[in-house]
């Protein structure tokens, strides 16, 4: 089989490859055939997107494989935290979950490919190479949501998430947890009217008028609200 050429960011020779998923027999696996395809790379794993985030201050990724579903964070939440840590790397999305909302919502959110868990291996290797080539991956059976309210709904507040700072991405989801101020300035070592401030920002930015509604406004695009269980 022939190896997919994956165009590399930076000056290595060597393709750098986070795969984030809580399974390890699904990551060992995804390990496996992805060094397969690719000429030797250098392959990561995280379970968490807190562990996946740490690993990405150590070393920036070409190529991120994300599964959507973290014990630490669930939905679109977490591709944006990647984004905004990593803004240069493609990203893969995985799910057991494959409807268009779901791939629509990812794909807003900035993922490069979307990948139904359980694709066939030859279906996996042509959505690297087409990821490779530059272009976006979805399934043969995605449909570009029209007219859909839902859908619209969804894009909007992916938008709005997107336009948060890494930081503010952070503290959201930690008030998502029900953690205080006081609790989340001591999480985070910064001090309590700091996160006053980016309360305020991510308010503004996301269009609500306290806490409770951005908590709220972000549980729309968990999985399980895009995959339909919420």
């Amino acid at each position: 089989m022939a190896e997919v050429v994956m165009p590399l960011i930076g000056e290595t020779n060597e393709l750098k490859l986070l795969l984030i998923d809580d399974h390890p027999l699904f990551c060992d696996a995804m390990a496996m055939t992805v060094g397969e395809i690719f000429d030797a790379p250098m392959i990561r794993t995280a379970s968490t997107l807190n562990e996946a985030l740490l690993q990405v201050t150590r070393s920036l990724p070409d190529l991120i494989v994300l599964d959507l579903n973290l014990p630490d964070v669930d939905g679109v939440d977490g591709l944006i935290r990647l984004r905004g840590a990593a803004p240069d790397a493609k990203i893969v999305v995985v799910s057991s979950i494959s409807d268009n909302r779901v791939t629509s919502s990812v794909l807003d959110a900035g993922a490069v490919g979307f990948v139904p868990k359980g694709s066939p291996r030859d279906e996996l290797v042509r959505a690297f190479q087409i990821v490779a080539d530059g272009e976006i991956y979805t399934p043969e059976d995605f449909v570009v949501p029209q007219g859909d309210c839902l859908a619209q709904e969804h894009h909007s507040i992916v938008e709005k998430l997107t336009s948060l700072t890494p930081q503010q991405s952070v503290i959201l989801n930690l008030i998502c947890e029900g953690k205080l101020n006081k609790q989340i300035a001591y999480d985070l070592s910064i001090a309590e009217t700091t996160v006053k401030a980016h309360l305020t920002a991510i308010m503004r930015k996301l269009g609500v008028q306290n806490r409770t509604q951005a908590v709220l406004l972000a549980k729309k695009v968990s999985y399980a609200s895009l995959s339909g269980e919420g």
